[in-house]
């Protein structure tokens, strides 16, 4: 007997396919924080602001100057919500004010993360990003449906081993798909 318990995607990876249309999707591999019968929450994990930590440090103690390891670590995009909050993924190991289990990573959102990091007291592996991608109560699953995205268990890995620019094709590579080789036309058979 099949079972109709819907499947949720809780530390699984979306992988834009290539004829997403919006913007803020097109080629992004987000990793899904969050996923249940309320809706969706995540992190896109590929897409650079432009800023780095220095930048952020100098808006939350200007009086003290940002070290070169500062300036030499990126914040990304994180998605088009609340772009102005602040979302750091690591490793489990530490705790900080506002931290949240993801089982096997932490989600930090409190300001005392980012100075631990900038003092070289913080997690050892981490991930930054302003903003946040969100999914009302069964959007996402009508986006999958449409196969707006693909999907595959999250590997920390890809999140903070790989250059920004190879997360997606590595994605989707663990699947055995080439993103190049996919169509931009959408159907179904």
């Amino acid at each position: 007997m099949k079972s109709t318990a819907p499947s949720y995607l809780k530390h699984h990876f979306l992988i834009a396919m290539p004829q997403m249309a919006d913007p803020n999707f097109a080629q992004t591999l987000i990793y899904l924080i969050e996923h249940g019968p309320e809706g969706a929450m995540g992190l896109i994990i590929n897409r650079p602001s432009g800023l780095n930590l220095a930048d952020v440090l100098e808006q939350l103690r200007p009086d003290q100057p940002s070290s070169l390891l500062c300036q030499n670590l990126p914040i990304f995009s994180g998605g088009p919500v609340q772009t102005d909050r602040g979302f750091v993924l690591h490793s489990p190991d530490l705790q900080f004010q506002a931290t949240l289990s993801l089982g096997p990573l932490g989600m930090s959102t409190s300001q005392d993360v980012l100075f631990a990091i900038a003092d070289g007291q913080g997690p050892a592996r981490h991930f930054i990003a302003l903003g946040y991608a969100g999914w009302e109560a069964g959007q996402l699953e009508a986006e999958l449906v449409d196969n707006a995205w693909l999907s595959c268990p999250a590997d920390t890995e890809i999140l903070y081993d790989l250059p920004y620019d190879q997360r997606l094709n590595a994605a989707a590579a663990s699947l055995g798909v080439d993103l190049r080789l996919l169509s931009t036309q959408v159907g179904h058979a």
